[in-house]
């Protein structure tokens, strides 16, 4: 396996600037591995291809406006991108700046938050401000951060549609963008179809678009990310599987949260962090299909879909979708991999 599997030519018309005018207008290519075949339909059809008993999972987590901009107390410019909040007055953070601030430098941001950079781990700093709650300062004084490859600041409008309807617990730095698709409408009419739907919290990290550097896929570190499974999660899952319904993960983050919660060999209740890597040869346990949208090259959520669809299937899927104009990334369009007779490994 090399990362250059992993790599593909993607025309910069097809990254997706700005979201559809309705969640629920992108387009949805449905990939079915065991008949190895593509079929484009529109999002507005998914329930087509679900059934009762199934069981969608989503990821609850509330994106926070986590970009700050402002200056050194000495002057120079600075910008910060929270990483994860630690608790009500520090935060772990990336700053960018002419010159790294150093333990002890004193930060102004947004021309209202005095903070002060009291450590640093690695490529991340640690900052403290004793003003207030930092979720409350960065939903008055944050800007959206829209992912590197959107090429325009932040709009009004982005504070709500790069967010799922459904978020509830604040702490992702980035969407789960598969989740976009679904409006309230499609999600009324699915529990009308008997489909279940449970949620799980993992806080996506600003490390989800890091690409895979060198060679070496097997040297790679997953960035850790904050996980909790509930029970009622587990209890639903177990309910759909005793009545033969499928586990449907809505998002490569809900795979990656099932499949840690699972990494004992049987799924349980997990409150944690999770560094899982899957890269092809993984084993899954519990998801059995998977709704995502389309992912950078290089990167590890695009191993993700390789390792559950099969990487030459992936590779020709993308190819299918940048030929078909297909919009790229979090604003773009979404794929549905049906199941692999309902995961073979199991």
């Amino acid at each position: 396996m090399q990362i250059s599997d992993f790599d593909f030519d993607l025309p910069a018309e097809l990254i997706a600037q700005t979201p559809l005018p309705q969640r629920s207008a992108s387009r949805l290519l449905v990939v079915d591995p065991g008949q190895a075949s593509f079929s484009d339909q529109n999002f507005a059809r998914f329930a087509d291809y679900l059934r009762a008993d199934d069981l969608l999972v989503f990821n609850d987590t509330r994106v926070i406006p986590a970009r700050l901009f402002g200056r050194k107390a000495t002057g120079g410019k600075v910008e910060v991108m929270v990483e994860r909040v630690l608790d009500a007055q520090t935060l772990l953070a990336h700053v960018r700046a002419s010159k790294a601030p150093k333990p002890g430098s004193d930060l102004i941001l947004e021309e209202h938050i005095a903070c002060r950079v009291v450590d640093r781990e690695q490529d991340l700093f640690v900052l403290r401000q004793v003003d207030g709650s930092w979720l409350a300062l960065l939903e008055r004084y944050g800007h959206v951060p829209l992912p590197p490859y959107i090429d325009r600041v932040d709009a009004d409008a982005d504070r709500e549609r790069y967010q799922t309807v459904y978020a509830q617990n604040p702490g992702a730095v980035a969407a789960p963008t598969a989740g976009l698709h679904f409006d309230e409408a499609m999600l009324q009419s699915l529990r009308k179809m008997g489909v279940g739907m449970a949620h799980l919290t993992l806080h996506v990290g600003a490390g989800t678009f890091q690409p895979i550097r060198g060679d070496d896929i097997e040297r790679h570190v997953m960035h850790a990310e904050r996980v909790e499974v509930p029970a009622q999660t587990v209890a639903a899952i177990e309910a759909a599987r005793q009545s033969g319904g499928r586990i449907i993960a809505v998002g490569t983050t809900v795979v990656r949260s099932l499949e840690t919660a699972a990494a004992a060999g049987k799924l349980s209740v997990y409150d944690g962090e999770s560094r899982l890597f899957i890269k092809p040869g993984f084993q899954f346990q519990v998801v059995d299909a998977m709704l995502t949208n389309f992912h950078l090259p290089r990167s590890t959520l695009l191993m993700l879909v390789g390792a559950f669809a099969g990487t030459e299937l992936m590779r020709e899927a993308y190819a299918h979708a940048i030929a078909g104009q297909y919009r790229f990334f979090s604003y773009g369009d979404a794929m549905f991999i049906s199941a692999r007779a309902l995961q073979e490994a199991r």
